[in-house]
């Protein structure tokens, strides 16, 4: 079977590449749909890649078994040579048709053995179309004989297959598909699902990804049959979808409709050049609409393409920058429609929490839904842990709170209880020492760009998260910071052992923000700009000292030992265990079979993905023994203003 390698990520988003027998397919990617005839085709084929960017194409082997000339041309020279592209060419088969006239006039054999005989680079099964509404019993047959013809393709066919997933809107049978095509496929592809997005059931759509999602193979590429719209991109990325499919291009170019990744247009309806890519520079949008209807069509569905291009590199650089939710968010507000589809997902916390990062370089609100993006949801779920216990929280600092001004607070009550303030935020009151933990200490939200008047009069005006590098911070203040951000990464114990301990800290001299942690005179911690504290090679040998095997740790096999020992990363396919409560991003102790330390690092895949995705990178290296301190992240820049928006910008 073909292996998916995966090179970045952004939760459940990610960047990889599949190989094929034409040339590598960067995801996510759009194929677009190619007419077999090219005498229908109203953009060559040959101009995808060239003019677009785009590295690979879909055709309908149905289609061109369906006409004797086709048929025949196919054959004799090949898919490639028919539609008249030189890189990788996927086939359908028929499920389609099958969506759009009830029925195809080929068996599944039939239809397989000419994708095989055609020269391929990804075969698909042609599965049983189950509608989204129907019942069960049909829903369950259909999936039966997808399997079947699945499994029975595998065994003729060691190319790369892609296996269509069914199921409806029986979740249950969503998963229960999504398992059994895991074990056959390369390539495994969401079906059943273009009536949904055909009629705006972005909520539906939603609940299907929500369901088949965790059952996927995480080592394999997924595709999501009928994304057609630019507007709908981000939100199948969101899941996790490598590879889209898009028709829609040439369909709307045909009724005159302008494809936006905010929405659709009639040509009709122009009267400025509201869109300035290079195409509609040439030749602006109104004066498209005068031309001749061949023509016409044609400049349409080069837009259309362009701006479904335009969308999948947009994605791609999000995932790149960790904006893939911001971009979800944004999209989702041009329509209704998918601002449900979005409600509906971040509902499903459980979905996204297994790979959502352990923190991002920014988090900026763009929505309603921005308050429930999975980040959010575990840090409130942690901070509840991290309070239990330790008694009541004053609810507000007092008003505009600096560290001298802890001195005159004495650190205990006259009951010996500790004095503990909370500081409002965009999600509700944070502990103090904890303010600076992401996503609360990188949260921009519409509070922080409010005039000075409307703040004073906010119930969230304080300014007690401000931090100036020129204070002077108190070691009792220090001390506890460093003890909360210890214990929230690492537990109450490794936190109180930091707490009696010979503690010493070292602040930026610009932000004033805690950078290391240090015990009895040696960097235990380096504090990210996340808020973080990751531990540096001495950091490491005391976790593995204080916390019991498997916590924290990441078993390497021992052919990558010295590798490892090196500073060199960890590949998934060396893996042998772990623990399966760290997430992306988390920091881990690498260590051989026998519990020795090897080197401290950053994990890149969710340990239920390791050993899954063999072609990717399971641990990134920043400490072990010959560099015994993390890496430390730059330092951030001073924010700049808001550049206004360029013409032609959304």
């Amino acid at each position: 079977m073909t292996e998916f390698e995966l090179r970045e990520r952004d939760g459940l988003g990610r960047l990889g590449r599949l190989q094929t027998p034409h040339g590598p397919i960067d995801t996510p990617a759009l194929l677009p749909v190619v007419h077999p005839d090219p005498k229908l085709q109203p953009i060559p084929a040959s101009e995808i890649r060239r003019r677009f960017g785009l590295p690979a194409i879909i055709t309908s082997s149905y289609i061109a078994w369906r006409s004797p000339e086709l048929r025949e041309a196919a054959e004799a020279s090949g898919i490639h040579a028919l539609v008249r592209f030189d890189g990788p060419v996927m086939t359908d088969s028929g499920a389609f048709q099958q969506h759009a006239y009830g029925h195809v006039e080929v068996s599944d054999d039939t239809i397989f053995a000419f994708q095989r005989r055609i020269g391929s680079d990804i075969a698909t099964v042609l599965d049983e179309f189950v509608e989204a509404d129907a019942p069960l019993e049909t829903a369950t047959q259909g999936v039966a004989v997808t399997t079947e013809r699945a499994r029975r393709a595998r065994g003729l066919f060691q190319g790369i297959l892609a296996v269509p997933v069914q199921g409806g809107l029986h979740p249950a049978l969503r998963y229960r598909s999504a398992a059994e095509a895991s074990e056959i496929g390369d390539v495994l592809a969401v079906g059943g699902v273009v009536g949904l997005m055909e009629r705006y059931r972005f909520a539906d759509l939603a609940r299907v990804l929500i369901a088949t999602r965790p059952a996927l193979d995480p080592g394999a590429a997924v595709h999501l049959f009928g994304t057609g719209h630019p507007m709908t991109f981000a939100f199948g990325a969101l899941f996790g979808v490598d590879l889209f499919d898009s028709s829609a291009y040439v369909k709307f170019a045909r009724r005159g409709a302008l494809m936006f990744p905010d929405g659709t247009v009639p040509i009709e309806r122009i009267r400025e050049p509201i869109c300035q890519c290079s195409l509609c520079y040439e030749i602006p949008l109104p004066e498209v609409a005068e031309l001749p209807q061949e023509e016409r069509e044609t400049r349409i569905a080069e837009h259309n393409l362009l701006q479904c291009a335009q969308e999948i590199f947009q994605i791609r650089q999000a995932i790149r920058d960790g904006t893939l939710w911001e971009l979800a968010e944004r999209r989702a507000a041009s329509h209704p429609a998918l601002q449900a589809g979005l409600r509906t997902a971040v509902r499903a916390t459980r979905t996204f929490l297994p790979t959502e990062p352990e923190s991002r370089s920014s988090f900026r609100t763009v929505g309603v839904t921005s308050g429930l993006r999975p980040a959010v949801i575990r840090f409130l779920a942690r901070l509840g842990q991290w309070k239990a216990g330790k008694g009541p929280f004053r609810l507000r600092p007092p008003a505009r709170l600096v560290p001298e001004q802890l001195r005159s607070i004495p650190s205990e009550t006259r009951t010996g209880e500790e004095i503990r303030w909370e500081c409002p935020s965009p999600i509700g009151p944070v502990p103090l020492e904890l303010s600076e933990l992401y996503p609360v200490g990188c949260f921009v939200g519409p509070e922080e760009f409010e005039s000075v008047a409307d703040r004073e009069a906010s119930p969230l005006d304080d300014d007690g998260l401000d931090v100036d590098g020129s204070r002077d911070f108190t070691d009792a203040w220090t001390r506890r910071q460093a003890q909360a951000i210890v214990g929230w990464s690492y537990g109450v114990d490794v936190a109180s052992r930091i707490r009696q301990a010979t503690v010493t800290t070292e602040r930026s001299r610009r932000t004033g923000r805690l950078r290391w942690i240090a015990h009895d005179g040696r960097r235990f911690f380096h504090v990210g700009n996340d808020g973080f504290a990751h531990p540096t090679w001495a950091g490491g040998l005391y976790l593995r000292g204080v916390r019991p095997y498997p916590e924290m740790r990441i078993i390497a096999d021992a052919e990558a030992v010295p590798f490892v020992e090196a500073g060199r990363s960890l590949f998934s396919r060396f893996v042998r265990g772990g623990d399966s409560t760290l997430v992306p991003g988390s920091s881990a102790l690498v260590v051989d079979e026998s519990d020795r330390l090897l080197a401290v690092g950053r994990l890149v895949l969710a340990p239920s993905e390791m050993g899954h995705i063999r072609r990717a990178v399971a641990v990134r290296i920043v400490a072990h023994a010959r560099r015994p301190e993390a890496e430390p992240d730059p330092e951030p820049a001073s924010p700049e203003p808001l550049a206004p928006l360029r013409p032609g910008e959304r």
